[in-house]
């Protein structure tokens, strides 16, 4: 089969894997007992290894695709999306957390807007290594806030302020997203400079 033509490969499966894996975890999360929540932090921490694992194991085959590349942001934003929504919805978090979900949706938004702009005059958007470590403390934080206190008293740590450190680590995150965001905001402004000139130039006389 040709690289790259149907998501047969590896790393495309574990992408799909992400996406299919968020209405399992909706119904886990909907059942609000802590068994149910513990299989949820399981679900959503295969979830998130697989977003470090297909991208490695893609570079390191040799198959990258078009496929892959359109698919993975939108499997990472559906699942942080669709997990940040149940926990405010379930009222899991306080208003400081749903504030840090808002900043954090906010940020992916303008993200994508600015990639799909940028694509279009073929520049690319790296990802810095702040980013990355913005995207390791946000899932963690939210492995934190799915399993909630209720799994810690499963395995007799009730003392132990699991939400609340989850919680914290959540405004980190959305901490991180704002200094990140600003950085791809301020390359993406940049390229819009560059280009103004040459569009002005482009466009006719009379409009």
């Amino acid at each position: 089969m040709t690289r790259g033509s149907v998501p047969s490969d590896l790393p495309n499966l574990l992408t799909l894997s992400r996406i299919a894996a968020i209405p399992v975890l909706a119904a886990l999360m909907l059942a609000r007992i802590p068994a149910a929540d513990l299989a949820a932090c399981a679900l959503f921490t295969v979830a998130a290894v697989t977003d470090w694992l297909d991208g490695k194991l893609a570079r390191a085959r040799g198959i990258t695709s078009d496929l892959g590349r359109m698919l993975d942001p939108i499997a990472d934003k559906l699942l942080v999306g669709a997990t940040l929504m149940l926990l405010a919805g379930l009222g899991r978090l306080s208003d400081l957390g749903v504030l840090a979900a808002v900043v954090i949706m906010l940020r992916e938004i303008t993200v994508s807007g600015l990639r799909e702009y940028l694509a279009g005059l073929a520049v690319g958007l790296p990802v810095t290594a702040l980013a990355k470590w913005k995207t390791g403390v946000q899932m963690i934080a939210l492995g934190m806030l799915v399993a909630g206190d209720g799994t810690a008293r499963l395995f007799g740590l009730g003392v132990l302020p699991v939400s609340l450190i989850g919680e914290a680590l959540l405004l980190l995150a959305a901490a991180l997203t704002l200094v990140t965001g600003w950085d791809y905001l301020a390359a993406g402004l940049r390229h819009v400079r560059r280009d103004a000139p040459a569009a002005g130039r482009r466009r006719p006389a009379a409009e």
